[in-house]
């Protein structure tokens, strides 16, 4: 029966009126329509049809009603109300305000009562301005009831859940993708997708999403890895400069391993970056031919035999000559090196660090084996450490440290060991003769070698947190680590205690190998810095080689001249970044002849214009290198960035900055920025039972495309929001 405004969106029943809103007026109570039919039995499909038909019904639903029999006051059981309170407006009439954004709905007008579905609209489906701008998700079920205990569930004729997305639709290849992305990224097994727990409980997600098996995931693995490297191989079309590669090598519990290559390099936004290229199964990983042929293979892959500036290898110090020369012998013919290969070969700086650290460490094994068993023995039960508390407490040892076990695999937790335990020194020998029990305290001789170590120890941690808190590790950050330790370290060999001077003779021996290999090409870098240029390298040489340091520094400047002749003489193909660049060069060069043969002004100074054409002619104008040289260093700033100064001056110094951002693209660590050193190790990497069991192209899509991802521009679409119905 149709009301007088035309509404005939209402039925009346008997006592009973029914609006769209899923409420009715049953005894005086408003009560909802689920209630009154839960006993029904309907079809799902005619079940989804009716909230459809509900959802899709008028904005508002508005009938006039019989005064109920009584005046008791109506509950409402609509979940609506949990988002809405109902104000008094003029005329005696009633509104339902949004708790969240404050908008009113019309409800009562005198003996008119509008239903819920606008209301429910509302929230479900986003309107609210609130939800929608806070990404609110808010979930309204409808018809359900539950007894608290999580055992007992009624269910309904229909239920609805907002999810947030309100125009997403089920995607089978979607969503295979995005599993492999995952599987990607987590590094979870293949054979997930045949875990019945997994299998569950993306069927509770979604039933109709099909899981593939192992092969068919293998080709959605290798799909995504196809995609990413296209991606990529057009960014590298675009790349100004030449690229520094890393060189890595990993081992299987077979005899077969793996070589894998990363490239380094500063894009046209002068912004650093460092991506996986590949990773190749070789016979023989510490082969120098199987490192030349994968670098190769690389090289080739990626279209890059012309832009190879260096290459970083992460190996042991023993073989590192014979992979120089090799490299340089089999790469030389491929590729002009600039300053005839000089900066070729670099050794990596992190690994370096590790490896004087572990020799350290293996020079006084036992002595750390009796700290580690002391701790052990103190920490064994409370009643021990409430007993070496009291002791440091009676000793007035004011150490805040904490005494805790190493981890072996990372000396910086060893050297923090060390540390602490050298504190409680005196709180140790105590507490050997007190407790008959504890006999591993360190002998007087011991605690002055663990006192020696981590003198020479805190040398190499220090360095490797300030490389760590680089945010932008580009190679100019290097040299003032490397010489400060080189000259503490030779320092410290004349230590006149012997224990000392032996524990800092052997530091330096080592270091001093990687010194003499890679501080020409840390000297050059730190050179393209204008905070330091040529005056922090003539500093240091002079502390670390005294009067020989002249000979040292010209070594250094020739060589920046050299490598700035081989820029000026071979200057890389032209990007179309570089082409506008030169363009607009051209056209100023071109401004600037055209307005020096300009014609007098008039001005009777036509003499003195012939003088300035003269002297242009005459006087040999300086090269950029040399202007950069010559002018002031910029101040030394904490938040200075050098990649924005050289970007900055990049028109002022059109050639010197080509050289700068290959130079600052070296790669001196092969651990990247934010990463910890302390865990890069001196050896190979080892590759797990599960992925060396894989086929090589597969082991090669997982790790390459783990490294591209998280830098991908195809991220995942964002969803609409989408009222989902479920069962």
């Amino acid at each position: 029966m149709a009301d007088e405004t035309g509404n005939d969106s209402q039925m009346v029943e008997g006592n009973e009126i029914v609006d769209p809103g899923n409420e009715v007026v049953h005894g005086g109570e408003l009560v909802e329509v689920d209630e009154l039919a839960q006993g029904d039995e309907l079809a799902q499909g005619e079940d989804l049809t009716q909230v459809d038909e509900l959802l899709q019904g008028n904005e508002m639903a508005i009938t006039e009603v019989a005064t109920p029999p009584t005046t008791r006051r109506r509950r409402k059981k609509s979940l609506v109300w949990e988002h809405f309170t109902i104000e008094d407006a003029a005329g005696g009439a009633t509104r339902a305000c949004c708790k969240l954004c404050k908008q009113t709905f019309a409800y009562s007008s005198g003996s008119k009562i509008a239903g819920t579905s606008h209301l429910k609209r509302h929230i479900t489906l986003g309107s609210c301005p609130k939800i929608k701008g806070q990404g609110h998700k808010l979930a309204i079920t409808i018809g359900t009831d539950n007894d608290g205990d999580g055992t007992v569930e009624r269910r309904s004729k229909r239920r609805y859940r907002y999810t947030g997305y309100a125009n997403a639709s089920f995607n089978q290849d979607r969503s295979c993708s995005y599993l492999a992305k995952m599987i990607i990224l987590h590094d979870y097994p293949l054979h997930i997708v045949q875990q019945p727990a997994f299998t569950a409980f993306i069927d509770s997600l979604q039933p109709r999403f099909r899981v593939a098996d192992v092969d068919a995931m293998e080709v959605e693995v290798y799909a995504v890895y196809q995609k990413e490297k296209e991606n990529l191989l057009q960014a590298f079309s675009t790349m100004p400069g030449r690229i520094s590669l890393t060189i890595g090598l990993w081992t299987t519990s077979q005899t077969l391993g793996y070589v894998s290559v990363s490239g380094q390099f500063i894009d046209s936004e002068w912004k650093l970056h460092r991506r996986m290229l590949s990773f190749m199964m070789v016979s023989s990983p510490h082969s120098e031919n199987a490192l030349s042929e994968a670098i190769s293979s690389s090289l080739t892959d990626w279209s890059m035999k012309e832009k190879l500036f260096t290459i970083t290898l992460d190996n042991d110090c023993s073989s590192h000559d014979i992979y120089s020369a090799n490299l340089r012998d089999y790469l030389s013919s491929k590729n002009n090196h600039m300053l005839k290969g000089q900066l070729f070969v670099v050794r990596c700086y992190a690994h370096i660090l590790n490896a004087v650290a572990e020799d350290v460490i293996a020079l006084i094994h036992g002595v750390i084996y009796s700290i580690r068993e002391s701790i052990k023995f103190i920490k064994a039960s409370p009643s021990r450490e409430e007993k070496f508390a009291e002791i440091a407490l009676q000793l007035e040892i004011p150490s805040t440290k904490t005494l805790c076990l190493d981890v072996t695999t990372q000396w910086n937790t060893t050297y923090l060991m060390l540390l602490a335990a050298l504190d409680y020194r005196q709180a140790f020998i105590t507490l050997e003769t007190v407790d008959d029990n504890y006999n591993e305290a360190p002998s007087a001789e011991d605690w002055k070698k663990i006192e020696a170590a981590c003198n020479y120890l805190r040398l190499l941690y220090d360095s490797a947190h300030s490389i760590m808190a680089a945010g932008n590790p580009t190679s100019n950050i290097f040299f003032h680590e490397a010489w400060k330790l080189q000259l503490e370290l030779a320092n410290a060999s004349a230590h006149e205690d012997p224990i000392f001077s032996s524990v800092a003779k052997d530091m330096y021996e080592k270091f001093d190998k990687y010194w003499k290999d890679c501080n020409l090409v840390l000297a050059v870098a730190v050179v393209m810095d204008p905070r330091f240029k040529m005056k922090l390298v003539e500093f240091s040489y002079s502390k670390i080689y005294g009067v020989e340091a002249a000979k040292y520094v010209k070594v250094v400047n020739d060589s920046v001249h050299d490598l700035f002749k081989d820029y000026v003489a071979q200057p890389l193909p032209l990007t179309p970044a570089y082409v506008e660049q030169g363009k607009t060069d051209n056209v100023t060069a071109n401004g600037n002849n055209t307005q020096a043969t300009q014609p007098s002004t008039g001005d009777g100074l036509q003499d003195f214009d012939i003088y300035l054409s003269e002297i242009a002619t005459t006087q040999p104008s300086k090269s950029e290198l040399e202007q950069y040289l010559d002018e002031s260093l910029t101040p030394r700033i904490q938040e200075f960035d050098i990649l924005n100064w050289w970007k900055l001056n990049t028109l002022k110094y059109p050639t010197l900055s080509k050289m700068a951002r290959d130079i600052l693209s070296i790669p001196v660590s092969m651990v990247t920025g934010g990463s910890s050193i302390f865990s890069a190790g001196t050896g190979g990497h080892m590759l797990d039972d599960y992925r060396s069991s894989l086929r090589p192209e597969i082991v090669e899509a997982l790790v390459c495309a783990k490294d591209w991802l998280p830098y991908s521009t195809t991220a995942p679409e964002a969803l609409g929001s989408e009222l989902l119905k479920i069962d």
